[in-house]
């Protein structure tokens, strides 16, 4: 019985991730990246896919085992370059106009003690090997979301105190079905009045037109500017056939890009980050006029300084988002140990590249138009937490007048 519940409600999220997620159309193209060990969820998501009427679907298949083993015995020169027809593939997508879902599920410790430094040239090879797919997704030229899936290695990581690996597959589907609505009656109607409820916090935000934001918090005084005609957004958004997209599920920030040359202060994480195979905490970060000029970690700080040395843009700001302590992911309690659920119980900003729409008229900036208009460039965009119950965060106006915005961790 359990499991004929199960599979309902996995039925039920592959349409959700379809036609809400992604929002399949007649002759759309689909391309599903997923690991091996979700088989039953990537044989449903093509079957909704083409049930909506896709066009075609096409699989990637990730095993986090194989690519371990690559990252550790790989001669150095493969770790450097990235073929061209891996280039020529995601250049196709991109023409194509295709739909991207990505459903992560990977053990955030998969590659703990293999050497950070190969980890970091493979990931800035793939990185320039995919700047045309990492536009066209930062722009919203195409549709794209990223959704989760319980495994056992990311399930043992956060419940290491439940009795088996079945209980804690079990209690992280659970909270994966929980936090993307899929136990309400109808779970469609749900994410449209979740969608309006965020849209309406960034259209708040949009008129007010900020000159800066201020975060306070213990072991946090930061000072972030944001670029003139600089849009806020929440929750849904629009590809450029003008079709609406989730791009994460779940979500509950609303989120614009700062002016990447004025960032100041001091700024502290409030949740482990999960990057590149290996579990960093206890950031600490010291921003000057928009660079990061030193940083720290109590845990993984060699891999968070090669993140940092990734490229320039790696050391200055790509996002800042607003998320309240109250909720429903925060006050579940639970460390996911993943991006896409902890950055949803708190506060937290993003290493690396801006969204081109995060400024008016942005998509069809140039990247010197965008750089011109305060936007970070970068290969990279990585999110990190720095909210808390304890946080403080004002508005600054060009008037320099003060207008609160949290209190507490919750909106003023």
């Amino acid at each position: 019985m359990e499991n004929t519940i199960f599979l309902k409600n996995l039925q039920k999220y592959a349409e959700l991730i379809t036609s809400v997620g992604v929002n399949v159309k007649e002759h759309h193209t689909v391309v599903l990246q997923i690991s091996v060990e979700q088989v039953e969820l990537a044989r449903l998501i093509v079957k909704e896919a083409y049930k909506l009427g896709a066009k075609e679907v096409i699989v990637k298949w990730t095993d986090e085992v194989i690519q371990r083993e690559f990252l550790a015995n790989a001669e150095d020169s493969v770790l450097n370059e990235i073929p061209a027809y891996r280039i020529d593939e995601t250049d196709s997508w991109v023409e194509k106009g295709a739909s991207r879902i990505s459903v992560v599920s990977s053990n955030p410790d998969a590659f703990s003690g293999i050497d950070a430094q190969r980890i970091a040239t493979y990931q800035n090879s793939a990185g320039k090997a995919m700047v045309s797919l990492r536009k066209a997704t930062q722009a919203n030229k195409v549709s794209w979301t990223v959704v989760a899936a319980a495994s056992a290695g990311w399930s043992e990581k956060v419940f290491p105190n439940l009795n088996s690996t079945e209980e804690q597959v079990a209690a992280l589907w659970d909270q994966i079905f929980k936090t993307t609505r899929i136990y309400e009656t109808d779970p469609v109607s749900a994410w449209q009045k979740h969608d309006q409820t965020l849209a309406t916090k960034a259209e708040e935000l949009n008129k007010e037109q900020f000159d800066a934001l201020h975060y306070t918090a213990p072991g946090t005084d930061l000072t972030i500017g944001l670029p003139k005609n600089h849009l806020w957004e929440g929750a849904g958004s629009y590809n450029s056939r003008k079709e609406k997209f989730m791009a994460n599920m779940p979500t509950e920030e609303v989120f614009t890009a700062p002016d990447a040359k004025r960032i100041d202060g001091i700024v502290s994480s409030t949740k482990p980050l999960s990057y590149a195979g290996t579990t960093i905490t206890g950031m600490n970060f010291t921003f000057k006029d928009g660079k990061v000029v030193s940083a720290s970690a109590e845990q993984g700080e060699e891999t968070l300084k090669k993140l940092l040395d990734t490229d320039e843009g790696a050391k200055s700001l790509g996002e800042v988002a607003l998320v309240p302590d109250p909720s429903p992911i925060s006050q579940s309690g639970i460390t996911f140990y993943n991006t896409l659920f902890d950055e949803n119980a708190s506060n937290h900003l993003a290493l690396g590249s801006a969204y081109a729409f995060s400024v008016q008229g942005g998509t069809e900036m140039s990247e010197e138009e965008l750089v011109a208009a305060g936007l970070n460039r970068s290969q990279t965009h990585v999110d990190f937490m720095i909210g808390s119950d304890k946080m403080n965060v004002d508005g600054i106006r060009a008037d320099g007048s003060v207008v609160p915005i949290f209190r507490n961790g919750d909106w003023a």
